[in-house]
């Protein structure tokens, strides 16, 4: 079974992944692990923003959500997301929150893409809460990090890209 993953192994090493708790990182390497009497065949994900190192077991990869970068055409979907009108829920704050950290953690960009549409208040808004501070935020860096390799610029200048998007939906609301 094992020569049979290594044969076809769905990533690379050094080919930029989404993992869907984690967001963007990089495959190191590939390792042969033995874990409780077996051996495993592991891929070696580094994620530099975290400072974290996290071994997925080949076999288990897409299972577990890892995916390749997006494609420019999802990344442009998710952009046109952003300009669209926030679309918030009438349930409790503590139910929403449920939903969104969970959009936020299955590695879905548009799923992301919602979020920050939904949490993002213009100069003119309300102040948010800190916990709605907290999940805006991590969407945008999560969001933003997914672009800047996708696109291959850095993190600033995909949060710019992102503040622009944002902008638009101004205009429209």
């Amino acid at each position: 079974m094992a020569k049979k993953a290594s044969a076809e192994l769905a990533f690379e090493v050094g080919q930029s992944v989404v993992y869907p708790a984690h967001g963007v990182g990089k495959i190191t390497s590939v390792e042969k692990q033995t874990v409780a009497g077996m051996d495993l065949e592991v891929y070696v994900v580094s994620f530099d923003q975290d400072k974290m190192i996290l071994r997925v077991p080949t076999n288990r990869a897409e299972a577990s959500g890892m995916r390749a970068l997006a494609g420019s055409k999802l990344v442009d979907d998710a952009l046109k997301t952003l300009g669209g009108r926030a679309r918030i829920k009438r349930t409790m704050w503590s139910r929403r929150a449920q939903e969104y950290e969970a959009k936020i953690n299955s590695g879905d960009l548009i799923s992301i893409a919602e979020v920050v549409r939904d949490l993002h208040r213009g100069e003119d808004q309300p102040e948010q809460s800190y916990s709605e501070r907290q999940l805006y935020e991590n969407a945008l860096d999560r969001m933003a990090r997914e672009l800047a390799a996708v696109e291959n610029i850095d993190k600033d200048d995909a949060m710019e890209k992102l503040a622009q998007s944002l902008a638009k939906k101004k205009v429209a609301a």
